[in-house]
């Protein structure tokens, strides 16, 4: 057997002491795999004193020196941009390959760090920083590189996804779920970049990156989160067929001159209880692709969570393993496409408009003229009255996201409309 391939890891949380832990156990199995042992060098953490369940020699708060020191893989699980990002770059531009869980790092950094493994030979791996223990990066990288992808759409977001189910089945509110769900450890203490979109906005810029061969970055994705989702939007979703989501969307889009651009975006949206994505409850997540060859597919299963992301990364370790073993190389950035980014005012979407307006006739009408004045279609309306007030909910058909928002305002305008209640978007649904 090849001499043992030496592993730095960076972190030692809940990702981290898993991945410990299993190098450990299921070192023989791994070696096997690997064609070489695979053997924990060192450990970085912040505080040693705090880990007396880990092997105290191999332990140092000195991240800097232990990757820079006589190692041939580092594995990230830290966080954060700096000064992650330094280290990760001194260790590829010393040949070190590369193991990280980092979608915020990837989503600002990736063509910096892939350009840094290009140059000297190292392998970059990211498999556990979308989706977690789900093979969803390397079959789009790899399984489907001889396809054209024309769309991604899932639900990359645990926590989100964990508070729209509950608001969904239970009836509760925004506020009262998701006090559960941080009692019951769904979400975090901020659970700011989980409930805003940006945990979903870093992991929709690597799909589409991969996708779409073409360099997205976080800045590039719209984003919205789940805050101003409460249970009258779950409610109306209910009544129409349909749930609410959190869906990160990573579209193709071709003009009407056959010009093509990439949008990606995240928002909460409706989409109908018979689409493959409506049923994934709780913290599950699950990712829709579609390909001109392979059709339709679905990658389902565990996002989040200590065993299940440790899978995902102990899975590109021994791919990293065997290519240093072996000689090879694993797959290098592919952003051949440069497709320009598709602004989300320019990206056809669908509405969903709940409007309160006065009881008296001819409301419909000056509703309706608004939407024509703005070329805007209208798929279907519902109408609801009470003593003196009624309610209008209208589904538009796909039209560019400016001209839709530019139809709220002016709707919002008319006397006739004493409040636009809600807008969400809709997908999953023929335009």
């Amino acid at each position: 057997m090849a001499d043992p391939v030496k592993v730095a890891l960076l972190g030692c949380g809940t990702v981290g002491s898993e991945v410990a832990r299993l190098l450990t156990e299921q070192a023989d199995e791994l070696a096997a795999r690997a064609g070489a042992p695979v053997e924990l060098a060192g450990i970085a953490v912040r505080r040693p004193d705090k880990h007396p369940e880990l092997p105290q020699h191999l332990l140092t708060s000195d991240a800097e020196s232990l990757v820079l020191s006589d190692v041939d893989v580092v594995v990230e699980l830290i966080g954060g941009i700096e000064p992650v990002r330094g280290w990760l770059l001194s260790a590829l531009h010393k040949g070190k390959s590369v193991v990280t869980a980092n979608k915020a790092l990837l989503a600002e950094c990736s063509a910096e760090l892939s350009e840094a493994a290009d140059s000297a030979g190292a392998d970059l791996y990211f498999e556990a920083a979308v989706a977690g223990a789900i093979p969803l990066l390397r079959p789009l990288r790899e399984s489907l590189a001889g396809d054209r992808i024309t769309k991604v759409m899932g639900i990359v977001n645990g926590t989100t996804n964990y508070i729209l189910s509950a608001m969904d089945t239970t009836g509760s509110g925004y506020a009262e779920t998701l006090e559960e769900a941080s009692r019951l450890g769904y979400a975090e203490a901020d659970p700011t970049a989980d409930i805003d979109g940006y945990d979903a906005a870093s992991k929709a810029a690597i799909l589409a990156s991969l996708a779409f061969h073409t360099r997205v970055t976080a800045a590039d994705v719209h984003r919205e989160g789940i805050g101003a989702i409460g249970a009258a939007d779950i409610e109306a979703a209910k009544a129409l067929g349909r749930t609410v989501k959190l869906l990160a969307i990573c579209e193709r889009v071709v003009d009407g001159e056959g010009g093509e651009s990439v949008s990606a975006r995240v928002y909460p949206a409706m989409i109908p209880r018979t689409h493959q994505l409506a049923g994934v409850g709780g913290a599950f997540n699950a990712v829709y692709v579609e390909a001109d060859a392979a059709g339709e597919l679905m990658f389902f299963g565990q996002g989040a969570g200590g065993a299940p992301t440790a899978s995902a990364v102990l899975g590109d370790l021994v791919a990293v393993a065997r290519n240093r073993v072996v000689g090879g190389r694993g797959p290098r950035e592919s952003a051949h496409a440069a497709l320009p980014i598709r602004p989300m005012g320019m990206t056809p979407t669908r509405y969903h408009i709940s409007l309160d307006v006065a009881d008296k006739p001819g409301v419909l009408a000056q509703v309706a003229l608004v939407f024509a004045e703005h070329d805007v279609s209208i798929a279907a309306v519902r109408q609801r009255d009470s003593d003196s007030t009624a309610s209008l909910v209208i589904v538009t058909h796909a039209a560019a996201d400016s001209a839709l928002q530019a139809t709220v305002n002016h709707i919002a305008e008319l006397d006739v409309v004493r409040e636009v209640i809600s807008v969400m978007r809709v997908e999953g649904e023929d335009s």
